[in-house]
């Protein structure tokens, strides 16, 4: 048992950090490149914070606060500690997420002090609402990294659960208005998935390629 200090603001600082730590243990869909085991989300949790530093420049103007964009990364998936990881394209899980993940917002946010309780909540919760440029920005470079993983993984998840094109094109929809150039990126990189057997083809006919004799 730990010895937390008489100081209570540092004492339910220290103890929430701990907490933290069992987001280690929470396993993702998505595998390593070299396909050895799943990531937790911790591992995401830095990925896509590094992936939102160095595409900054990417992104369209005027450009969102990358401090906020960060610090809504580091926090947003925390609460899978208690919620779990629910995978992109599971209908079923998605139907009490939110309710979920609001419990564990509560619970695992209100280990800190009251300010700092109200400040990260509050972060939490607008990122969920996805409406601010910093909100939009963290949403869509989100769900750009498990685009990448997977394609450069030989389809990964996409392959295992037979995800299909337009699954992943709609998932990725608020990359559009967020970066032109990384949304251009992303959508050929799923047309070449596509050719490359890693997701099931339902594009419209006019965009399938015919095959030559």
């Amino acid at each position: 048992m730990v010895n937390w200090p008489a100081d209570a603001r540092l004492s339910a600082q220290l103890h929430f950090v701990l907490e933290v730590d069992k987001l280690k243990a929470v396993l993702r869909q998505v595998h390593l490149q070299d396909g050895s085991r799943p990531e937790n989300t911790a591992e995401h949790s830095w990925h896509v914070c590094l992936l939102a530093m160095t595409l900054e420049e990417h992104v369209n103007e005027p450009k969102p606060d990358l401090n906020k964009v960060i610090r809504m990364l580091l926090l947003h998936d925390i609460v899978e500690i208690d919620a779990g990881d629910t995978f992109a394209f599971d209908q079923e899980g998605y139907l009490d997420k939110d309710a979920r993940e609001t419990a564990a917002a509560r619970r695992l946010f209100g280990l800190l002090p009251e300010d700092q309780r109200a400040t990260w909540s509050a972060l939490w919760h607008e990122f969920e609402e996805g409406t601010s440029p910093e909100a939009r920005s963290a949403n869509a470079l989100d769900r750009l990294l498990p685009l990448l993983q997977n394609y450069a993984s030989g389809g990964g998840s996409w392959v295992r659960h037979r995800v299909a094109h337009s699954q992943v094109l709609q998932r990725i929809t608020p990359l559009k208005d967020v970066s032109g150039r990384l949304w251009d990126f992303a959508t050929s990189m799923l047309d070449r998935a596509v050719e490359e057997g890693m997701l099931r083809d339902d594009r419209p006919r006019s965009q399938q390629c015919t095959p030559t004799r």
